[in-house]
């Protein structure tokens, strides 16, 4: 649905993007994470058509948005990080207007009721904008970026500034539109990434530096690949049970940690998953299992990695390792 290619922009000396590359499948939801003056505005700019670039293209639906501008913006809705609102306007005029300024063609007032209920602003529907929370003028803005019905969605900061009662809303209204949307959501707000999107581009100095989903960022960039699990069952037992497992390396017990309840650390091959076969086994044995987890890295300490130069190659690496991106 959309494909990125060779993106560079330059403000004089200044490289705002870098040789910036990727594609995004239809229907897919993916996040664009990096820290602040990283490239994501700008790219979401390009991508819009707002911003030209200074090499590269872009191409939605089939269509370059150089070349055919009017076709690729069709199939665009566009929240920017400052919604496009007129406050002395109503919500009603506003979306009245902006029906008009995209040339809609889908019945007027069905449509408009439909995308009012979607974003629930149906109840402020003849306030004036001005006069809205945050959380509901971005709620308008969002609206304003389904009217068309656009299969594209490109949403710059969505929840920004927002209490934690209105993100909670504005992530949840962001997941049911990927449902039937393309949805590119660019943010800083890890937990938010990690929350509404099944995918992950990290950009950092206008460079991607990784792709992939959150887990995939995070056993690529970990060097320890252990799995701790907390059992209540006979500490010698348990250890010898679990390492008689194929493909089970070692397994090791940290000690009690309840009563009767051992914490045991267990390394496997490399890329190989043994919980269903650990989880059979404490079956069989009657031994139940508290809690697992593993020793990877979080998305925090992937995107703190990624972004202090810890690890400048990471993307070069996992693409020659085949990381799928």
């Amino acid at each position: 649905m959309i494909e990125v290619s060779h993106l560079t922009k330059r403000y004089g000396v200044n490289i705002a993007l870098d040789d910036v590359s990727f594609s995004v499948e239809e229907g897919s939801v993916v996040g664009f994470l990096g820290p602040n003056g990283a490239g994501k505005s700008t790219t979401m700019n390009i991508i819009t058509g707002y911003l030209s670039a200074s090499e590269g293209e872009v191409t939605i639906g089939g269509y370059n948005t150089i070349e055919n501008p009017n076709e690729a913006k069709k199939l665009i809705g566009y929240l920017p990080e400052q919604p496009p609102l007129y406050v002395d306007m109503t919500v009603k005029e506003y979306l009245n207007f902006m029906y008009d300024l995209k040339k809609a063609t889908l019945p007027r007032e069905k449509h408009l009721e439909e995308i009012c209920k979607l974003a629930k602003i149906d109840n402020v529907y003849t306030r004036l904008v001005g006069n809205l929370s945050k959380g509901y003028r971005q709620r308008v803005g969002i609206a304003q970026a389904l009217i068309g019905n656009p299969p594209v969605l490109i949403l710059d900061e969505p929840t920004v500034g927002l209490d934690p009662k209105q993100i909670i809303e504005i992530r949840n209204l962001i997941k049911s539109l990927g449902r039937n949307h393309t949805v590119i959501l660019s943010s800083h707000i890890l937990s938010e990434v990690q929350a509404v999107c099944k995918r992950v581009l990290v950009i950092n100095k206008g460079r991607l530096v990784a792709d992939g989903t959150a887990d995939q960022l995070a056993h690529n960039l970990s060097t320890d690949h252990r799995l701790i699990a907390r059992i209540d069952g006979p500490e010698n037992e348990l250890v010898h049970a679990i390492r008689t497992l194929d493909h089970v390396v070692d397994a090791v017990s940290y000690g009690e940690k309840e009563p009767n309840v051992y914490e045991i650390a267990i390394e496997a091959d490399e890329n190989y998953d043994i919980r269903r076969n650990l989880f059979a086994l404490l079956a069989r044995k009657g031994w139940p299992m508290l809690s697992l987890r593993n020793t990877e890295l979080t998305l925090e300490e992937v995107f703190l990695r990624l972004t202090s130069g810890e690890d400048p190659n990471y993307f070069n690496k996992s693409k020659k390792g085949g990381q799928k991106s």
